[in-house]
């Protein structure tokens, strides 16, 4: 392993109850034979990120219960239904003392994002400052990189369902945009609708 790969943290927020989906916890939705959480840990260990801490929050009981998440540092956001912002502050508290000078973030319920987009978006890593995000014909999306730096500007604005949207808002000129649009497709599973695309 060598020695910025274990620098950069994953972390996947798969704490959503599914309310559009009739309560169905996002995390367990079943994609290729499996939880859907744990599709999306594999992302980001194919993207290279050794640790990865995942952000449970709806049925976490059931989420632990039911999927692999061996070797995962798994946080309980118990209250999830706030909106994803705390569960981001959560996810980036746990990484407190790891040692990770950054933190690569994806969410569980877009798994047209595969490997390597993240992968893409973690070799933009430089250091404690890098601030970089995936890009779908221009338009920023996820996965996003966050430096250590910008941990406690993030945590501070991270609120309701906005996540870092307005801390990426405010920092735009210091964005490192990768475009992905030519290996993944950002469509977020929210809807019964939505379902279609799962496998």
């Amino acid at each position: 392993m060598t020695h910025t790969e274990d620098q950069v943290a994953g972390l996947l927020l798969a704490a959503g109850g599914g309310r559009r989906l009739g309560g169905r916890p996002k995390a367990l939705l079943t994609h290729h034979g499996r939880p859907l959480v744990e599709h999306a840990v594999e992302v980001l260990r194919a993207a290279g990120c050794t640790r990865v801490h995942v952000v449970l929050g709806a049925a976490a009981d059931a989420v632990r219960e039911r999927a692999r998440l061996e070797g995962c540092v798994v946080v309980v956001n118990p209250r999830w239904e706030q909106g994803m912002g705390g569960s981001l502050r959560a996810g980036l508290d746990s990484l407190a003392g790891s040692g990770a000078r950054a933190v690569l973030v994806s969410l569980v319920d877009q798994p047209g994002i595969g490997a390597e987009a993240a992968r893409r978006v973690r070799a933009a890593y430089r250091d404690e400052s890098s601030l970089v995000s995936a890009a779908y014909d221009g338009l920023r999306g996820h996965p996003v990189l966050f430096g250590a730096a910008h941990w406690a500007g993030v945590a501070a604005t991270a609120t309701g369902d906005r996540g870092a949207r307005g801390y990426l808002k405010a920092h735009e000129e210091a964005i490192t945009l990768v475009e992905c649009g030519d290996v993944a497709r950002p469509y977020d599973i929210d809807t019964p609708d939505d379902l279609g695309h799962l496998e």
